[in-house]
This record gives C-alpha cells, structure tokens and sequence, in this order.
C-alpha cells in the first residue's frame, strides 16, 4: 500500500486529529463518564465528564497531574486547599498531595498524568 492510499485510510485515535476537545466526551445523567485519550508508560491524558452532584474522592497519586476544566466549574482542593476553577482553567496537583474534585454544576476534566522525571 502506498502513501496515498494511507492517508486515505480513517484514523484510529481520534487524539491524532484535529479536535474539539470538550467535544470528545458527552455528560450522562447522574454519571462520571472517562474517556482515555492516551495511555503511555510515561504518563496519560483523559478526558471526564461529571453530571451534576457528581465529583472525585479524595485520593493521592504517586505522580504529578495537570487538571484541566474543559467545560464548566469544580472546585479542586489539594492538601486541603480548595481552588475553584472555571472553563479554560487548570491547576497542577503535585504528587503525593491529597486531593479531591468537588462539583459545582456538571463539568468536564481533562486529567494528563505525568510519570516521566520520578
């Protein structure tokens, strides 16, 4: 098969196009709904949905994690200290540092997990 005929050929990975990303994954109701976007041995990125009332326990992660609001507003505390976030907004949370995503309406996330520099 030649070049021509590859790129004719529909893409897999829908992260390997141009995108929307808020437009990758969809709420559903009274539901977190998680798309993985790319998965790695040295990190990953994913994409969440929450419908309202819906959040994250608090949990600790071995590695740094880049939180990203995509779509709406939550409330992400780390360590104890709430930061409220809106659409465009993001926040790093620091490995082994408590955190927890606290809803404020539905929201969509978009978690990239940073494994690489340990």
């Amino acid at each position: 098969m030649d070049t021509k005929e590859l790129e004719k050929l529909p893409n897999k990975n829908e992260i390997e196009t141009a995108h929307i990303i808020v437009e990758l994954i969809e709420y559903e109701h009274d539901a977190v709904v998680s798309k993985s976007l790319l998965k790695k041995a040295t990190g990953s990125i994913n994409a969440l949905s929450f419908a309202s009332g819906e959040g994250l326990n608090e949990q600790t992660s071995p590695y740094d994690t880049y939180a990203q609001i995509i779509d709406g507003s939550a409330i992400i505390e780390i360590d104890g200290k709430p930061s409220a976030l809106h659409t465009g907004q993001g926040i790093l949370i620091p490995a082994h540092q408590p955190s927890h995503i606290k809803p404020n309406g539905r929201f969509k996330l978009l978690l990239t997990v940073i494994k690489s520099g340990e």
